[in-house]
């Protein structure tokens, strides 16, 4: 494992970090047997930085994490958390929350304490509210080792949160596409100028930059010198620059952790060919003409009130744009999202523009108008009667296998 020096410390960290935020499900739950498995496989590849939240995995991520670090020899492991601003209004709920935080994860102290997704209003409420004595109390007192910010606004905001305290790191989303989104190349070089440690969250776009790529960005990659797969290609464009100390990773498969650690061995800053920058630079723009929404499938936006899926309704959406799927995308868009499959409908139409999620959303994206655009293009004036068709037909499908199944067991 290649491992990165803390500034301000002079702790080495692996440059892949273990992000807790898309671990394997079961039904909607935690896999645990199989994301215990998948983090210890982690720690032996010499992972020790560990990434969890409140809200992530619907409020169960952190006492998992506490769960698989408990009696176990992993005192080298670092653990990283974050306050929650949305959940916060006052600076008693500052020390309740990280009370409990350390209670879940059963630790004494967090080895690093971040302030949630902030933005201009988050940044400026959490200031009045108190949240610099909290920082300074809770550092004196040790129950937060390193303290930090993760960041989802705009650049002076960013620039105006490093220069307010003396920050040990913080967090940014950073990877092929987002080099002058929010933070971007010239946040990364201002944190880094100011001995900020650096950690990269979204590096895969939420997994899309891992998934197929578009058949243009497909060909540039094929035109690479050594054959890598599309995460292996952006994670090591991450890793190529010196500032950023740790990459955050939101492992879900044996095959993610094993190729990812394969990566983090050899990806040393600096070691991107020309040649290979040409080629990532092709491979951007193509990602670029293809995408309809920036969405990184964060869920941040969810709840919806009116029952919109909104993560999957784009994540639906890029598919087919990064595919260039226009045959059977209407109807696989219809059984996903219309009810077919037995869940409550969440398609696009659902949408009343109340926009709550527009609030949430750590990208910025318009999301009442982005769904409203996918409407058009997915819901005709016949959607009704053709939800109903399809849902049908696809209830009569899912009784039919279910039938089989049932035969062969009988047998």
């Amino acid at each position: 494992m290649q491992y990165r020096t803390v500034p301000k410390t002079g702790e080495r960290l692996s440059v892949l970090g273990f992000g807790a935020m898309r671990l394997p499900l079961n039904g909607h739950a935690i896999d645990e047997e199989r994301a215990t498995r998948l983090i210890h496989a982690a720690f032996d590849g010499g992972i020790n930085y560990i990434d969890t939240a409140v809200p992530y995995h619907m409020g169960t991520s952190e006492a998992f994490v506490g769960r698989v670090l408990a009696g176990n020899d992993r005192t080298q492991v670092k653990v990283a958390t974050k306050l929650p601003p949305w959940t916060t209004h006052s600076r008693s709920d500052m020390d309740a929350t990280l009370t409990a935080q350390c209670a879940r994860l059963q630790r004494s102290s967090i080895d690093y304490y971040l302030l949630h997704s902030l933005n201009r209003e988050n940044w400026d409420r959490l200031l009045s509210l108190g949240v610099m004595d909290f920082l300074d109390d809770a550092e004196t007192s040790g129950r937060i080792k390193n303290a930090g910010f993760s960041f989802h606004g705009d650049p002076e905001t960013f620039r105006e949160i490093v220069d307010a305290r003396d920050w040990t790191f913080c967090q940014i989303q950073y990877n092929i596409l987002d080099e002058a989104h929010q933070a971007g190349t010239a946040g990364l070089r201002y944190a880094a100028k100011n001995d900020l440690a650096v950690m990269v969250m979204e590096p895969l776009r939420g997994g899309m930059l891992a998934d197929t790529a578009p058949p243009a960005a497909q060909a540039c990659y094929a035109s690479a010198p050594v054959r890598r797969t599309p995460a292996a290609h952006a994670l090591r464009w991450v890793m190529n620059h010196p500032e950023v100390t740790v990459v955050l990773s939101g492992m879900s498969t044996e095959e993610q952790v094993t190729e990812n650690l394969q990566t983090a061995r050899e990806a040393l800053p600096g070691t991107l060919t020309p040649d290979e920058e040409m080629m990532i630079a092709a491979a951007r723009t193509a990602w670029r003409q293809a995408m309809r929404v920036p969405c990184t499938g964060c869920g941040y936006c969810m709840p919806c009130p009116y029952g919109v899926n909104i993560p999957e309704c784009f994540n639906l959406w890029n598919n087919h744009s990064l595919r260039e799927q226009r045959r059977g995308a209407k109807t696989e868009y219809t059984v996903r999202l219309g009810g077919g499959l037995g869940d409550a409908p969440g398609n696009a139409g659902l949408c009343q523009h109340c926009g709550r999620c527009v609030i949430r959303c750590p990208q910025q994206i318009p999301i009442p108008e982005a769904l409203r655009e996918m409407q058009q293009v997915y819901e005709g004036p016949l959607w009704g009667a053709k939800k109903t068709i399809i849902t049908h037909a696809a209830g009569i499908a899912t009784r039919i296998l279910a039938h089989r199944a049932q035969q062969g067991r009988d047998r």
